[in-house]
C-alpha cells in the first residue's frame, strides 16, 4: 500500500516553529548589537579623555571611531562654547584632529571657513539643529559614501563638532547612536578640562598675586626671591614667602609651605600670610611667633596644615634668629660659594595645635648670603631628602656674586625650571654699613 504523496507548502506547525527560530534569531541579533555597543561604550569611556588636553581628548576621539566605525573622521572646535539654536559663523570653527582617510574627507567636507555658506555644510547643521546630521556623498571615482555630523554638546553648550566618513557603506542607526554618544562624551571631558583649567587659572593668578609683592625688608638687608610653579599637570600648591619690618632695623624673613594643592591651598595660603603679619606685628621672637600662629590656626579647622620657617635677621648685631615649625632648614652661602645648611630644630607643622617651636641664633656677616626654599627645589623622586640636601650643601657657587646672580644660579645648579613640584625660593644679605653703632634690642624670652 502507498503512502499518501506530501502536501504541497508547509503545515501550520512547521511554519509556527520557523517563526518562532526566526524571532529567536531576530532577539540573539539584538542581544549581541546591545553587548557590542555597550562594549564600545565602556571601551570609548576609557580612551577617550586620558588627559586634560582638548587637543590629545579631540585625537582620541578621532581615532577611535576609525578604529570602529568609520574610514575618516574629523573634529573642529567653537572658538568659544556656545549656548542656544544660533548657528556660529563658519569662522568660528578650527579643526584640530584627523584621522583614517584624511585626504578624502578633506576634499569632501573641507574645514569650516568663512568661504562657505552657512548652513550649507552638515556640521553647521548638526550645531544648529543639536542632533546628528547625515548626508550621502560621493567620492573620486564615483564610489559612494555616508557622513554623519553630531554636535559636542555638554551642559547645555556646544564646544564643537564631530564628522565621521564611512566610503561605500551607511551607517545603521545602531552605529549613528554610538557616534552621537561619543560626542556627548567627548564633550563632557572638553567640558570638565576647561573647568579644571578655569581653576588651575584662577589659583596661579592668585598665588602670582600673593607673592608679587611681599613686604619690604630694611633698607640694610639686600633680598631676592623667585616663585617657580611645577612644570606638570597637578594645580598650583601652597608655596609662599614673605617679609616683615621690625624695629631696630631687623627684618623677620618667612618661607612656608601649605599641604596640598589647588585654589584652596592658594586661599590658605594667604590665610597663614595673613595670620603671620599680625602676629610679627607684636614684635615676638621667632619661636614665638610659630607658637601663637600654630595655635591661632588650630582653631580653624577647615586649614590645612603647613609647615614654616622663620628668620630674623639683625644686620646691627650680625646676628640670625630661626625657628621650623616641619621646614626644611636653611642653607649659609660663604662668601667662597661654598654652602652649609643651619642646624635648627624641627617642631610640628603648623596647624596641629602641637606646639613645641626652639629658636636658634647664628652669626651671619655683611659677605653670606641665606638662602630659604621650599622642598620643590631639591627633592627628587625616589631619593632621600637627606641626599637632596646633601646635593644642596655640595654646591660651590661662584665667588662674590649678588644675590639675583646667586638665586638664579642655584635653580639653574639644581633645574629648578623642571621640578617636579612648586618651588619658592628666597635668597638674603646683609649690606656693610661701616661705622654703624649697633642698636640695643629686645631681650629674647
Amino acid at each position: 500500500m502507498r503512502s499518501a504523496p506530501r502536501a504541497a507548502g508547509r503545515s501550520a506547525l512547521e511554519v509556527a516553529l520557523s517563526n518562532r527560530d526566526g524571532a529567536e534569531a531576530d532577539r540573539d541579533a539584538d542581544h549581541a548589537r546591545v553587548l557590542a555597543r555597550l562594549h564600545t561604550v565602556e571601551e570609548a569611556a576609557e580612551g577617550i579623555g586620558t588627559t586634560l588636553d582638548e587637543q590629545t581628548t579631540c585625537a582620541e576621539l578621532a581615532r577611535y571611531l576609525c578604529r570602529h566605525l568609520c574610514d575618516a573622521a574629523a573634529v573642529d572646535l567653537l572658538t568659544e562654547p556656545g549656548t542656544g539654536a544660533r548657528t556660529p559663523p563658519p569662522a568660528a570653527l578650527t579643526r584640530v584632529a584627523t584621522a583614517g582617510l584624511v585626504k578624502v574627507l578633506e576634499a569632501q567636507f573641507p574645514d569650516e571657513g568663512p568661504e562657505r555658506p552657512e548652513g550649507a555644510s552638515p556640521s553647521m547643521r548638526a550645531l544648529d539643529e543639536e542632533r546628528p546630521v547625515t548626508v550621502a556623498a560621493v567620492l573620486p571615482g564615483g564610489r559612494s559614501a555616508d557622513a554623519v555630523s553630531a554636535p559636542l554638546l555638554a551642559y547645555g553648550r556646544r564646544y564643537g563638532v564631530l564628522l565621521a566618513l564611512r566610503a561605500g557603506g551607511r551607517f545603521t542607526e545602531h552605529e549613528t547612536a554610538t557616534v552621537h554618544y561619543l560626542a556627548r562624551l567627548t564633550a563632557t571631558r572638553l567640558a570638565h578640562a576647561r573647568r579644571y583649567a578655569a581653576v588651575e587659572g584662577t589659583a596661579m593668578d592668585l598665588q602670582r598675586t600673593l607673592l608679587a609683592e611681599p613686604g619690604r625688608p630694611h633698607p640694610n638687608l639686600e633680598l631676592a626671591t623667585r616663585y617657580l610653579p611645577s612644570g606638570t599637570s597637578a594645580l598650583v600648591g601652597g608655596d609662599w614667602f614673605e617679609t616683615v619690618r621690625l624695629h631696630y632695623g631687623r627684618t623677620l624673613l618667612v618661607m612656608g609651605d601649605v599641604m596640598g594643592y589647588g585654589l584652596d591651598a592658594a586661599v590658605d595660603m594667604n590665610a597663614y600670610r595673613s595670620h603671620l603679619r599680625y602676629v610679627a606685628s607684636t614684635d615676638l621672637p621667632p619661636h614665638r611667633v610659630l607658637r601663637q600662629l600654630d595655635a591661632a590656626v588650630a582653631e580653624e579647622e577647615s586649614r590645612r596644615p603647613a609647615t614654616c620657617l622663620l628668620a630674623r635677621v639683625d644686620p646691627a648685631r650680625g646676628l640670625a634668629a630661626f625657628a621650623s615649625a616641619g621646614h626644611l632648614p636653611p642653607a649659609v652661602i660663604g662668601p667662597e660659594g661654598t654652602a652649609g645648611l643651619v642646624d635648627v630644630p624641627v617642631g610640628p607643622p603648623l596647624g596641629t595645635g602641637v606646639g613645641g617651636y626652639e629658636l636658634v641664633t647664628r652669626a651671619v656677616t655683611p659677605a653670606e648670603t641665606l638662602l630659604m626654599f621650599t622642598d620643590g627645589l631639591i627633592e627628587r623622586r625616589g631619593e632621600d631628602i637627606d641626599a637632596s640636601l646633601s646635593r644642596l650643601a655640595s654646591m660651590r657657587l661662584s665667588a662674590g656674586a649678588g644675590v639675583e646672580q646667586t638665586l638664579d644660579e642655584i635653580l639653574h645648579r639644581l633645574d629648578g625650571l623642571h621640578a617636579e613640584d612648586d618651588v619658592a625660593v628666597l635668597a638674603a644679605r646683609m649690606r656693610h654699613h661701616p661705622g654703624a653703632e649697633p642698636e640695643a634690642g629686645p631681650v629674647e624670652r
